[in-house]
């Protein structure tokens, strides 16, 4: 068993270490001061969406040019009005300190700085902070999911990628197909591991509680009552491996057209609609990468090929048909949501790492945030030069959850104007 030598102040980087598992203390006075929570809110939400396009949406057709709750709908809003009231159009944000264009695609839900060219490590996605706190309550924690590849912006705690399910055939057989016998007791294997790694970092962390004073024990009890919970997910996760999958009369999508990605959305859109609906997860990313478009009608070239249009009138006007038909896919997913009455308790989120495709220009993010319980029906303009930090937005809906949490990324506060 690890020995342990504590002074004065113990390093925020002390970790447990023994039998090759190493694990991060939680925040003690022996390292820092302790930090003031404010009181927490009950939850509006219990669900959030995230779809992220990685070539963006074109700022003058998306963004109105008047702001408020009368403003008058862009080129791109006009068809979805409908939903007025449940959505919010933001303007004038971005993720302070990230830049880099297309490599900027890891900070999308982390709004972690990255300042390419630099060593750098991604943070916490927020889709993966709130499956941290909530996600044990459902089969599956969290979906993270591209519509091409298995790159994703959804991250661990440690700043690790979680690779994105990029079937949708694979995806529907994972949400509604019943695992084989064979495949149930594997599943259950590992995670008894799992929870023996758990029972022998406890054991390990028992011997501090002799050398730290009285709140610091404290917080460390609560540590380890979180340990234990932890545990209990983990044999809750056992139990899922055991339990039928859910009976949707959906019928598994036998194709996917490879030069219609705006249709490829609306496939994964749908499923992810039945597995909100089954109560199968309640955080999901949609990663949109596809470059193949020319299956529309009036496009010849390619998405990415459209993106760069160089303010080209043609190019343009065939982008401007594939990113209608990306909102539009979008707004039908709300649509369902809001029949089901889910919408009220699912925050759905339209964004991207590109402001302008064309320059690869991270600010001013083309932002829409529908759901969740918020008073929506507005368009809230930010500088567009001084950008407002989109990770504000994050916060509020971390907290709309009931997540106490006072700061995500580089967040200074919730969104000003977002209630």
């Amino acid at each position: 068993m690890a020995t342990f030598t504590f002074k004065k102040h113990l390093s925020r980087r002390t970790f447990l270490r023994g039998a090759g598992v190493s694990l991060g203390l939680p925040l003690l006075e022996a390292m820092t001061p302790a930090l003031a929570l404010s009181a927490p809110q009950g939850p509006k939400a219990r669900r959030f969406v995230g779809v992220s396009l990685a070539l963006g949406l074109h700022n003058p057709n998306l963004v109105p040019s008047t702001t408020g709750r009368d403003y008058q709908p862009s080129r791109y809003l006009q068809s979805i009005q409908d939903l007025r009231q449940d959505f919010t159009v933001v303007s004038g944000s971005s993720h302070p300190g990230v830049t880099g264009g297309h490599t900027a695609e890891g900070s999308i839900f982390s709004a972690c700085p990255n300042q390419r060219g630099a060593t750098s490590r991604n943070t916490i996605s927020l889709d993966q902070l709130m499956a941290r706190h909530l996600g044990h309550e459902t089969r599956f924690p969290s979906l993270v999911l591209n519509t091409n590849s298995q790159s994703s912006p959804s991250y661990t705690e440690n700043g690790s990628m979680i690779p994105a399910e990029n079937s949708a055939m694979k995806l529907f057989t994972r949400l509604f197909v019943d695992d084989s016998a064979q495949e149930q007791e594997r599943q259950a294997e590992l995670i008894q591991k799992g929870r023996s790694i758990m029972d022998l970092v406890g054991a390990e962390a028992k011997a501090l509680q002799r050398e730290l004073g009285g709140a610091d024990r404290d917080k460390l009890d609560a540590w380890f009552t979180s340990v234990r919970d932890l545990e209990q997910r983990l044999a809750a996760n056992e139990a899922w491996t055991h339990r039928p999958k859910p009976r949707v009369s959906m019928k598994p999508p036998a194709a996917v057209p490879r030069d219609n990605e705006v249709a490829v959305e609306g496939i994964f859109l749908d499923i992810i609609h039945m597995a909100l609906m089954t109560d199968s997860t309640r955080f999901v990313t949609l990663h949109v990468t596809g470059n193949g478009v020319q299956g529309i009608e009036g496009v010849d070239e390619s998405y990415h090929g459209l993106s760069h249009h160089g303010m080209d009138e043609e190019k343009l006007a065939q982008l401007a048909i594939v990113e209608q038909g990306m909102i539009n896919q979008w707004a039908a997913f709300l649509r369902k949501l809001k029949t089901d009455k889910l919408l009220d308790e699912t925050m759905v989120l339209m964004t991207s790492n590109l402001g302008n495709a064309s320059s690869h220009d991270n600010k001013n993010m083309p932002v829409l945030f529908a759901g969740g319980g918020f008073k929506h029906g507005q368009h809230l303009a930010f500088d567009q030069s001084e950008n407002y930090p989109l990770p504000n937005l994050y916060l509020s809906a971390l907290q709309q959850l009931g997540v106490e949490e006072e700061k995500f990324a580089t967040s200074s506060g919730t969104m000003t104007g977002l209630a």
